[in-house]
This record gives structure tokens, sequence and C-alpha cells, in this order.
């Protein structure tokens, strides 16, 4: 299947299915030298493990890390880094009534229609398992940005119409909430919320806000390859995503010149800072030194409990209902999905901006 490499200096193809003996990924290009602590890996797979809430599906996976290659010592070695995680949970047999029906909301459909064939069993590699195995080398990157103090941090920012209130921002919740939401209060209305949406048997989409702090002015390419367009394409990605912003987002379609414009200001210790940050950080396509701010917006989980009407493969007219295990919301789980791409889009420009110049040749190999 194409499609599955990301990246250009800094790749990971991923592979596996969801139902399959396992799912994993393999990254090349990481520089040698790089400490990997495989906790972090774990830490990060844990965020999002399911079953651990009311608000996830009830499989239970252990999501246990195992490091096959490219690490010796605790570092990296530049050799290709491969990733394993076994699916312990599999329930195949629990898809058998769907092996003929074109699910509403799915991909079975145009995979049928692609490839002649599909993997019904929980969507095969259009399942959202598979991105555990992008959480995994995700962690990897972070961890690669982490030797220039860049940080990542994504939180729920709404779930449905409920939105969190930057006045009330906790940022402990982020970890410690099921929902990852750090409002207090938006969390408490969004748990009422899914609970009326698991009684209906039905599902709700919602918003992961991203920042990105450290970063280094000049990532980024000015034209057909801009940060921006590569970070948009990073999120899209994740199966769910139907719409990504930076900065003001679409709201900078309703404002003036005068009012999106960052004016730029010198401190008295002679750094560089804008007054406002509608940019979200990228202007022209690179990374102006600010912080990087996202927002992805994830369409409601397609596997609901209500009955639904749809066809089949004998070009039937049918209705049926989706029983099984499924997440009446991916929001909480996806926090980390999208702080792992946009980690992995930044290593690979943080490798590609290191050629950018010839003076940075010249440091490294005339001393």
């Amino acid at each position: 299947m194409s499609g599955s490499i990301f990246g250009k200096h800094f790749t990971v193809t991923t592979w596996g299915e969801s139902h399959g003996p396992a799912i994993g990924a393999v990254i090349d290009g990481c520089p040698a030298g790089v400490k990997l602590d495989q906790e972090l890996i774990q830490r990060d797979l844990d965020r999002r493990r399911p079953g651990q809430s009311r608000y996830a599906t009830p499989r239970s996976e252990a999501d246990q890390v195992q490091i096959l290659s490219g690490v010796f010592h605790g570092y990296t070695t530049g050799t290709p880094v491969s990733i394993l995680i076994a699916n312990q949970d599999q329930k195949p047999s629990d898809y058998d009534y769907l092996s003929a029906v074109f699910r509403p909301g799915h991909a079975d459909y145009p995979y049928q229609q692609k490839y002649g064939i599909r993997d019904y069993r929980g969507g095969g590699r259009a399942s959202g398992r598979e991105t555990a195995a992008r959480v995994a080398a995700g962690a990897v990157a972070k961890q690669l940005l982490a030797e220039f103090q860049i940080e990542i941090t994504a939180y729920t920012y709404a779930i449905g119409a409920i939105e969190i209130n930057p006045n009330r921002f906790t940022p402990g919740l982020i970890i410690s909430h099921p929902l990852a939401m750090p409002d207090p209060e938006a969390a408490a209305q969004a748990s009422q919320f899914l609970d009326r949406m698991a009684e209906e048997k039905n599902s709700v989409g919602g918003v992961v806000a991203c920042t990105v702090t450290g970063m280094p002015a000049g990532l980024g390419e000015p034209v057909f390859e801009k940060l921006d367009a590569m970070l948009a394409k990073a999120l899209f990605s994740i199966g769910a995503v139907k719409a990504v912003e930076i900065g003001s987002g679409i709201q900078a379609a309703r404002m003036l010149g005068s009012e999106h414009n960052d004016w730029y200001q010198y401190q008295d210790d002679g750094t560089l800072l804008k007054k406002t940050n509608h940019a979200g950080g990228i202007l022209g396509g690179i990374s102006d030194g600010s912080p990087l701010k996202l927002k992805a917006y994830f369409k409601p989980t397609p596997s609901i409990g209500q009955e639904q009407r749809s066809v089949n493969t004998s070009q039937e007219n049918i209705s049926f209902a989706i029983t099984g295990r499924h997440d009446p919301v991916i929001v909480p789980r996806a926090v980390v999905v999208v702080e792992a791409m946009v980690a992995l889009t930044l290593a690979d420009y943080l490798l590609i901006g290191a050629t950018s110049q010839v003076a940075n040749l010249r440091r490294l190999y005339k001393g």
C-alpha cells in the first residue's frame, strides 16, 4: 500500500492492521547520539491506550513498546529504529457480520473500490489503532526535539460545542483528566454530555489544540513545502481530522490587515518579539521563532449503536446497527496523536534546515 511513509529526512513507515498480530513503525534518518528513554515512549503510548475510561473503547491493549533495532546502550545509532507493538486483545470475529456491509462514515467502500479487497476487521489500516505506531515514532521525534528545548503540548480544546475557557486553563488536567481537557468546568460539562451521548448510542467530535514552544526561526520551505502546509498534511493524515487551523485560522478571513499583522518589537535585552501571534508562528512557510499555534478538528466517531441505513456488497439497501467496542469520542485519545504528528514534522524540518546554508556545512566539516 502506498502512502505509508511520512517525512523526507526523518522518515517514518507504519505497518500493521487493527486485528493483525502487531503494528509498528520503522524510523529512518534519526541522527545517532540521541538519548532515547523507552519509558517516555511508553508514557505517550499509555496516553493513547484504549480501555482507560468510560469515554474510550473497552478494548484492552497493553500497548507495550518493543524497540527491535537502532538503539545501543540507550542511544540511537543512526541506523533504522524499528518499533513493534503487539495486538493482544483481538476479536476479529466481532466483525464477521460486517464483512459484506459498507459502514457509513468509514473507509469500507473506497477501500473496496481501490483495492478490490478490504480487511473488515475493525477497518484494517483505516482503523484508529494504526495511530499507536505514530505515537511511538513521535515519542522518538520528541526526544530529538528536546535536545533543542522544543516542547509540544496538545490538549482537548472542545468536545462538541463545549469549549474550554482560557481563563480557567489548568495544565495538570491534560494528563490527569480522562478527557485531557484543561478546564475543570468545561470538562465536567463535557463528561455529562458524553454520558448522554452514550445513552443515546451516539458519538461526538471535537477539537485538539496544540502549542509548540522553543521554536527557532528559520524552519520550513518557502513554496510548496511550507512548514504550515506540511503540518496541515501531517494532521490531515490522522483519519478523523476534517479541518486544520494555524494561528488565527478561519478568523483571519474576517480580520483587517491592521488587526491580523503581528507587530515586531525589540526587548531591552535585544531579543525580538511579536506583540501578537495571529500568524501562529509561521510566516511565508517558515517559522518566525514565536510559538506554533495549531488546531485540529475531529469528526464524530462513525461507529455508533443506532440503527443506520447503508448498502452491502450484493448491491442491496440494508438497515443495521454496529455492535462491539468503540469510542464515543476519539478526541481525548487523539491529543497525543496530534503531538506525535507535529513532532515528526518538526524533526524532519530540523534536519532539512541544517543544510539550508553553506555556513552550516563549513562548521560541520571544516571546524
